[in-house]
């Protein structure tokens, strides 16, 4: 659980409890008998969008995994709203949205939108299953692109489709893996205000990858760095920035403050840690 403090009428404090829907607790992770992740303590409230970052090789992607039921952890343990990930991504409560779109090139975007739906629900009709992509695409804003194949996309709009396809299966969570590492700086900054503007719609909680600091402190609500050799958490900070946030947020003071510090912490954490 996790408790906020904000200012309420007449300047008194008010505390918001927030239950929370992720919880991994002494997660370690070993590969080859190298040490991948160590003793990694995260919680994630309902709702929330929380960020992991770091420097490359630190395991973001490796505990995105986990969280998704895609890798075991070597001990510790990790529970989405009470159930192991496994039993989690069995009940379509966990979208994972990955670096690249891996869109089937012969199916257009409704049916690509609405493809991981079909498999896990076999009792749904191809009308239903297209009624589904259709409204994925509207909220995404591709709704007029329904009928284009991925060759006739380009970058960002593969990746809406992609991020369409996970939202289908109305999950709970939503984990995204560098979703916007590949494109360009203009078109990743409107995937990002549109990431907001669906999260804010939806009230899904995201866990986003990412290895930029200012898409970090836009997007979420708190962020967690994590250090190398080892891959640890090495600091945690609360971005308090108000929402709705456009790239306007980018230029208030407290930006940059939070900026500094996240890098501060991320230079701290780029010294190999004591696996001991």
């Amino acid at each position: 659980m996790r408790i906020d403090t904000i200012r309420a009428a007449g300047g008194k404090p008010a505390h918001i409890r927030h239950d929370d829907l992720i919880s991994v607790k002494g997660v370690s992770v070993v590969y080859a008998r190298q040490l991948v992740l160590q003793n990694i303590d995260l919680s994630v409230p309902k709702g929330f969008f929380v960020s992991l970052i770091g420097p490359s090789g630190c395991g973001k992607s490796t505990l995105l995994k986990v969280l998704a039921g895609l890798e075991q952890p070597t001990s510790g343990s990790v529970s989405i709203d009470g159930l192991s990930p496994v039993e989690a991504a069995r009940k379509r409560m966990i979208g994972v949205v990955f670096q690249d779109a891996n869109l089937l090139p012969w199916k257009n975007a409704v049916d690509n939108a609405s493809m991981l739906l079909s498999i896990a629900d076999k009792s749904l009709s191809r009308a239903e299953l297209r009624a589904r992509g259709q409204e994925m695409l509207e909220l995404v804003g591709l709704g007029d692109a329904a009928h284009k194949r991925p060759n006739e996309l380009s970058g960002g709009m593969r990746q809406r489709v992609a991020i369409a396809r996970a939202l289908a299966l109305d999950p709970a969570v939503l984990l995204m893996d560098e979703p916007f590492g590949a494109l360009d700086a203009i078109t990743r900054d409107s995937m990002g205000q549109s990431l907001l503007e669906i999260w804010q719609r939806t009230g899904k909680t995201i866990v986003l990858v990412t290895h930029s600091i200012d898409e970090a402190i836009h997007l979420s609500r708190h962020v967690h760095a994590l250090g190398i050799k080892p891959g640890r958490i090495t600091g945690s900070i609360d971005i308090d920035l108000p929402y709705p946030r456009d790239l306007a947020v980018t230029e208030d003071p407290e930006f940059v403050r939070l900026v500094v510090q996240l890098r501060t912490m991320l230079r701290a954490g780029h010294q190999p840690g004591d696996a001991s």
